[in-house]
């Protein structure tokens, strides 16, 4: 038996004193800004947390890790995505694939999706190649090509493991 889920996540830019980065599939990158978020705002391990709990029928990351409970204030997602994992692989589930479009005018993101791939497979217990990230523009409309956000969309694609 085969599931799939959606997840997508968003999160704006902001001048922020102590921050001149932002982390991305676990992956800290310098940028002059950093993300307005109650976890560290990595948008891509939100949007595959998402997409998880979806294929699973789990209702979705603010659910399991809200954003009013202070334990999760800075937390590292891939927190989450561990924690997630645990309750895919609970219910008898194993990543098939996952699939993340980021959407970012700016910063650029070709040099960073090797190592996005590489800690995205750890945390998820798979292959390198079953998990695929992909960056493109927004060709300069909205918030996101207006370099005031950035968003993720993420499919993940689960199979029943052999008893």
């Amino acid at each position: 038996m085969m599931r799939i889920g959606h997840g997508y996540d968003i999160h704006r830019f902001e001048e922020i004193p102590s921050k001149n980065f932002i982390t991305l599939g676990g992956v800290q990158i310098s940028y002059e800004r950093g993300l307005v978020a109650h976890s560290d705002g990595d948008v891509v391990i939100h949007a595959i947390c998402d997409a998880l709990l979806g294929a699973c029928a789990l209702g979705d990351i603010g659910k399991h890790f809200p954003d009013t409970a202070i334990e999760n204030k800075n937390k590292d997602s891939r927190e989450f995505l561990r924690s997630i994992m645990l309750k895919v692989e609970g219910l008898g589930y194993a990543v098939a694939n996952v699939d993340v479009s980021i959407i970012a005018q700016k910063p650029k993101l070709a040099p960073h999706i090797l190592q996005m791939q590489e800690i995205l497979s750890q945390d998820l217990g798979v292959s390198h190649n079953q998990i695929n990230v992909k960056a493109t523009t927004n060709e300069g409309l909205d918030a996101v090509g207006n370099c005031q956000a950035i968003a993720a969309h993420a499919v993940a694609l689960l199979e029943k493991k052999l008893a």
